[in-house]
């Protein structure tokens, strides 16, 4: 059974019929509406989408990027992965007068950043965004000597892993990227913003995700299915079932130029769900998944039995 589809669709026609015109920080324009949540019984199969084919290895590329602790877009592009390209380009051509001996444009940024270490070490990084807040939240260090200002960090993901171990009924299982005190220092203030776990009955593993901003068209398929696979790798690294997928979304927007390709979307009969298959070699052994992250690749998650209708082409407002 596929209701997954049927609820994006129905959100894409709630924004176009309820929604308000309002402006946004890209000056593209959009259409919102505040307040709607998606829900998925994992047992119905993944929720990738199918009334329009997804990009599946760049989600799953993003992902891993987070759960490495990355923020720098060089592993993204070495890896094919191009969703934050924009918000580097538009970061570098802000803060930096550019190299006189090139006209830059986004695709000569990016082919530096392939290129040069030194300049992707500078120019590729995003800030503390989510990988840094997942795997490295600094906060001060209580232990440190008397009048000695220490920094320690906080593995949220280890945390939380620990935690649904040892402590599964807790109602503390959550993590945060929505760190107040370096929202200035991100290129981009995280739009899903935390996620929080639950488990039934001791095996039974749900995931619910909290979401600020909704790129309805582009973002939020992007978003349901990562936090799928999310939930599908932290219910095996604890020997739990995935259960239920839950999204809370705040301001949800279709941007003006996807109008039509929303409305192409809704007109299109969704399939079956497809299946995910996961390489789970790196679980064999004594150490956490996250020891072995290094060796994680994208090819390790595959989707199995996915018929989805063609691409439907948009573009993305930085």
């Amino acid at each position: 059974m596929n209701d997954l589809d049927k609820q994006y669709q129905n959100l894409l026609a709630d924004i176009l019929i309820n929604g308000r015109k309002k402006e946004d920080r890209t000056g593209t324009g959009t259409r919102s509406v505040f307040g709607r949540q998606i829900r998925h019984d994992m047992r119905d199969g993944f929720p990738l989408l199918t009334t329009k084919k997804m990009a599946w290895k760049t989600m799953v590329t993003e992902l891993l990027w987070f759960l490495r602790g990355d923020t720098n877009i060089k592993y993204l592009v070495d890896n094919g992965c191009h969703i934050w390209d924009g918000d580097a380009f538009k970061n570098f051509m802000n803060n930096s007068e550019g190299d006189p001996d090139l006209i830059w444009n986004q695709e000569q940024f990016i082919n530096k950043i392939k290129t040069d270490e030194e300049f992707a070490k500078k120019w590729g990084e995003l800030g503390p965004i989510y990988g840094k807040q997942w795997r490295r939240w600094e906060t001060d260090d209580l232990d440190a000597p008397r009048y000695e200002h220490w920094k320690k960090d906080i593995d949220q993901i280890s945390n939380l892993i620990n935690e649904l171990k040892t402590n599964p009924d807790s109602r503390r299982l959550m993590v945060s990227a929505w760190n107040v005190g370096e929202l200035d220092q991100m290129v981009l203030p995280p739009c899903h913003y935390g996620f929080q776990c639950y488990v039934r009955e001791g095996k039974y593993l749900s995931l619910m995700w909290n979401q600020r901003s909704v790129d309805t068209f582009l973002g939020l398929p992007f978003n349901i299915a990562s936090y799928a696979l999310l939930l599908e790798i932290i219910a095996k690294e604890v020997n739990m079932i995935p259960d239920e997928l839950i999204g809370n979304l705040g301001d949800v927007h279709l941007y003006s130029n996807h109008v039509e390709q929303a409305k192409e979307q809704m007109n299109r009969e969704p399939f079956e769900l497809p299946k995910l298959v996961i390489n789970d070699e790196f679980w064999n052994s004594n150490q956490s998944f996250l020891n072995q992250i290094e060796h994680i690749v994208s090819d390790d998650f595959q989707i199995v039995d996915y018929k989805p209708h063609p691409a439907i082409k948009a573009p993305l407002s930085n």
